[in-house]
């Protein structure tokens, strides 16, 4: 089988994404599925790399995993690492169950040079959906997830997981997916999967608070100000540690579709800023556990 049949395969549009002549040499490698009860095949291309040292300015408990075989540590590291040209792009996933509005904004800021990365692969819970047709439109391929009755070809989580190593993804963004990240998934990629709220979490989040109904729920409590949060993902629903967070003011006369326009024009910034982050290592945790985002401009700060 040619590679375009592969790459079908992997992706729930028929029509693979068109090959390029890579600047760099590419190697192949195929994954299938061991599992007698799916038949899924992943495919994925590697460009050779080199990762220039760090230098030594200040010693902060990084970010640093990838997969779960690296682990946090104490990592040194200079402002000019952040604008070091052989700084390794990162390969990133993005999750989305709509539009996509999010994902669109994040690969737009990859391609222009704002965030240090490449979106290499979708996850949609819905083939047709808008994130998903975005995707194959810019010869992303797109993965199913779950397998459900509507969705027959789905993954199961391992065949997911198994594919995104193929794909040597270093972090997933989650971008208005609906649906609940399976433990194997947030154990394989341990303080690495990024979701964005549309509220000042923790009030109004959790199961059941997504899209519209937040912003009505707002509205309706008589908050004075909602906004954006992005926060790590563990096990449940919006508890994950929070990460950055944007402000915007509820007013008197805001229906739900104002104050949805207005969050998420700061959610479009937010998520750019904090994968930028993330892409070139500021992310740093205190001894108590919470994450901290440095600033690029001085590194002795925080943004």
């Amino acid at each position: 089988m040619d590679c375009r049949g592969l790459l079908s395969g992997l992706c729930s549009n028929s029509t693979a994404p068109a090959i390029k002549a890579p600047q760099n040499p590419l190697f192949l490698s195929l994954y299938r599925s061991s599992s007698s009860s799916s038949s899924c095949s992943a495919v994925c291309f590697k460009t050779l790399k080199s990762v220039s040292p760090t230098s030594v300015k200040a010693s902060f408990k990084r970010l640093g995993c990838v997969k779960s075989t690296e682990k946090l540590g104490n990592a040194v590291f200079d402002e000019e690492d952040y604008k070091n040209p052989e700084l390794q792009r990162k390969k990133l996933a993005v999750f989305v169950s709509g539009g996509g509005s999010n994902f669109k904004s994040i690969h737009q800021a990859c391609l222009q040079g704002s965030v240090h990365g490449d979106v290499v692969v979708l996850v949609t819970n819905k083939h047709d959906c808008g994130g998903a047709e975005y995707a194959r439109n810019k010869e992303i391929p797109v993965i199913l997830f779950p397998r459900t009755k509507d969705e027959p070809d789905g993954l199961s989580p391992s065949d997911l997981l198994s594919a995104l190593r193929e794909f040597d993804v270093d972090f997933i963004l989650l971008a208005g997916y609906l649906k609940l990240i399976p433990v194997e998934l947030i154990q394989a990629y341990p303080k690495c999967i990024l979701n964005i709220h549309p509220s000042l979490l923790p009030a109004f989040g959790g199961k059941g608070y997504y899209g519209m109904k937040v912003h009505k729920a707002v509205i309706a409590s008589g908050a004075r100000y909602s906004g954006a949060t992005i926060h790590f993902v563990d096990q449940h629903y919006d508890t994950g540690r929070i990460l950055a967070q944007r402000v915007v003011p509820v007013l008197a006369n805001d229906t739900a579709e104002e104050l949805a326009a207005r969050v998420l024009r700061e959610e479009h910034q937010l998520y750019v800023e904090v994968t930028a982050a993330l892409c070139e290592g500021r992310i740093i945790w205190r001894e108590d556990g919470v994450p901290l985002i440095l600033s690029r401009e001085n590194p002795n700060e925080y943004s």
